[in-house]
């Protein structure tokens, strides 16, 4: 079984982010939440080139990742749950969870420390939001997610199986909940207690940084309840929002190259949590 898993782990988050990435472009293109102004190819071609590019930086830096560093662990014998004597659902629960809430709290802190942020930007500096959105993450920061991924991992000695599942889920919540679709208002209120719901996680890509700096969560509503990051809905609407932040504004500014020096452009702005802010609120 746990043979069989680390051979067939990147065909079968492929074949879930494949699958995941087609049925939420369909969805958008039947039942799209706001009106698109930017042709889809420009925006697609240069985010789908970013995934290219981090997958490639992590396979090629790390020569093993989590679901491999798990099966280390449980090998031999390091992390919380390889010392506790608990069921093994309890183990797979639990590691899920945690897992969750720790991508949780590196996302506050990606937002909180300035140089982070200058990072994580690339992300939110996106002019539309939709699933590939979702897929639009720096190299940099991919990079050190992995590495922070890993020390949890490593910490926790979480099942192999919990560790799939999980990120299979991170993938697949994450194209989900930046899908530009439309979700009825009474099935979004009850799915966003126990998902991130598009409407719910499109208030973190509003230009006011009040609402950027809430509802972090990815997988998991519960942590923004429980900690005070939650916001319901953006002050100007769904469909009057502005997405974005306000540097980075062109749609020159949506080509792979200046997405990949951005972090080297300008300020790192208001946005910053805990910082002096500047422009709108």
């Amino acid at each position: 079984m746990t043979d069989a898993l680390l051979t067939n782990e990147a065909a079968i988050r492929a074949a879930f982010f494949v699958g995941v990435l087609i049925v939420m472009a369909l969805w958008e293109v039947a039942a799209p939440r706001r009106r698109r102004e930017i042709p889809r190819l420009l925006r697609w071609s240069n985010n789908l080139g970013v995934v290219v590019i981090d997958t490639l930086l992590v396979r090629v830096t790390f020569p093993i990742i989590a679901v491999g560093l798990a099966l280390m662990a449980q090998d031999k014998g390091w992390g919380l749950f390889n010392i506790m004597d608990i069921p093994g659902w309890a183990a797979f629960l639990l590691s899920v969870l945690a897992l969750d809430l720790a991508i949780y709290l590196q996302h506050v802190m990606f937002h909180a420390v300035p140089a982070l942020w200058r990072l994580h930007r690339m992300h939110h500096a996106d002019l539309e939001f939709d699933v590939t959105t979702g897929l639009r993450f720096h190299p940099v920061e991919i990079l050190l997610s992995m590495g922070l991924k890993l020390i949890v991992v490593a910490a926790l000695g979480p099942p192999a199986i919990a560790v799939l599942v999980f990120e299979v889920l991170l993938n697949a919540t994450s194209m989900f909940n930046h899908s530009n679709i439309r979700i009825p208002k009474g099935i979004d209120r009850i799915l966003r207690l126990f998902v991130v719901t598009p409407d719910m996680h499109r208030v973190h890509h509003s230009i006011h940084p009040s609402e950027t700096n809430s509802n972090f969560g990815f997988n998991l509503p519960w942590w923004d309840r429980l900690l005070g990051t939650y916001k319901a809905q953006p002050r100007d609407g769904h469909r009057g929002m502005t997405i974005g932040i306000e540097q980075f504004r062109t749609r020159r500014d949506l080509w792979l190259d200046r997405m990949l020096i951005q972090p080297l452009r300008g300020p790192a702005s208001g946005y910053a949590i805990n910082r002096k802010r500047k422009g709108r609120e």
